[in-house]
C-alpha cells in the first residue's frame, strides 16, 4: 500500500514512539461530583459573612460604648490589670509556669503544630469534612470533654498549692517553674493520645485529639483568665469578687 508514512523513519528524530495504548490522562479534570465553585459560590458567601459580621460589630457598638477608662495614672496601678480577651489566656498561663515558657515556648510549639499539620495528616481521604467519620466526632466529642474536665482541675489544684511558690528556695528555679509544669502539660496532652493509641488509631484521628486538646485548652485558659480572675489575680466566682470588681464590666 502506497501513500505518506504515518511515522516516518529519519536519522533527524530526537523522539521516538514505543506504544500506543488505551488509557486515562492525567489532564481531563476529574474532580469529586459533591464540589462546589470556589467563585461565585463560596465567595458570596464568604462576602455575605463579613457583611453579617459588620453589622453585627456596628449594632453592638450602637447599644454599648467601649468600656474606655480614665487617663493612665502611673501612680496608682489598675487591679487586675488584665490583657485584652485574645491575650488573657497568655496571662493566665503565666501565673502557672515560667514566663518564657508560657509566652514564648508553648505558643511557639502550638504555632509550630498548626503549620506542620497539612505534613503531618496528608490523606485526602475524607478531607472538608467536619471530624471525618462518626468516629472522629466521638474522639473529638471524649477529647474535648476530658480537657473541659483535667484543665480547670490544673488550675485550681495550682492555685490552691502553688509548687513555684512552695519549691522557692528548696528547689532550682528551672525545676519549679520550668520542669514540673512542662511535665504536667506534656503529660495532659500526651494522655488522650496514649489512650487512643489502643484503637490503632489513623493519624487524622491523632491530629484530631491533639487540636481539640489545643483549642478547648485556649478555651478554658481564656475564660478562667476572663471571668474567674479578680484583685491580685486570684481565683474567685464571678460573683464573690471583692472590692466591687466586676470582670463582665470590661465588655
Amino acid at each position: 500500500m502506497d501513500g505518506p508514512e504515518i511515522f516516518p523513519q529519519s536519522p533527524s528524530k530526537t523522539y521516538g514512539l514505543m506504544a500506543v495504548v488505551k488509557a486515562e490522562t492525567r489532564m481531563a479534570e476529574k474532580g469529586p461530583d459533591d464540589t462546589v465553585f470556589a467563585f461565585p459560590v463560596v465567595a458570596l458567601l464568604e462576602l455575605l459573612l463579613t457583611l453579617g459580621t459588620t453589622l453585627a460589630v456596628l449594632l453592638l457598638s450602637l447599644v454599648r460604648d467601649a468600656p474606655l477608662e480614665e487617663l493612665a495614672n502611673p501612680a496608682i496601678t489598675t487591679d487586675p490589670a488584665k490583657a485584652p480577651w485574645y491575650f488573657v489566656g497568655l496571662q493566665e498561663m503565666l501565673e502557672h509556669m515560667h514566663p518564657t515558657l508560657a509566652g514564648i515556648i508553648v505558643p511557639g510549639l502550638l504555632v509550630a503544630f498548626l503549620l506542620a499539620l497539612p505534613y503531618l495528616d496528608n490523606d485526602p481521604r475524607g478531607a472538608g469534612r467536619w471530624f471525618t467519620s462518626p468516629r472522629g466526632r466521638r474522639i473529638a466529642g471524649l477529647t474535648g470533654l476530658y480537657t473541659l474536665v483535667v484543665m480547670p482541675a490544673l488550675i485550681a489544684l495550682d492555685n490552691a498549692f502553688n509548687v513555684r511558690e512552695a519549691l522557692r528556695g528548696v528547689a532550682p528555679d528551672f525545676v519549679a517553674q520550668w520542669m514540673i509544669p512542662a511535665a504536667v502539660l506534656a503529660l495532659v496532652v500526651a494522655l488522650p493520645v496514649l489512650v487512643l493509641a489502643r484503637a490503632r488509631p489513623t493519624p487524622r484521628e491523632v491530629m484530631l485529639t491533639l487540636f481539640t486538646v489545643m483549642l478547648v485548652s485556649a478555651f478554658v485558659f481564656t475564660l478562667s483568665g476572663f471571668l474567674f480572675r479578680g484583685p491580685g489575680f486570684r481565683l474567685y466566682w464571678p460573683w464573690q469578687m471583692p472590692d466591687g470588681y466586676n470582670p463582665l464590666d470590661t465588655l
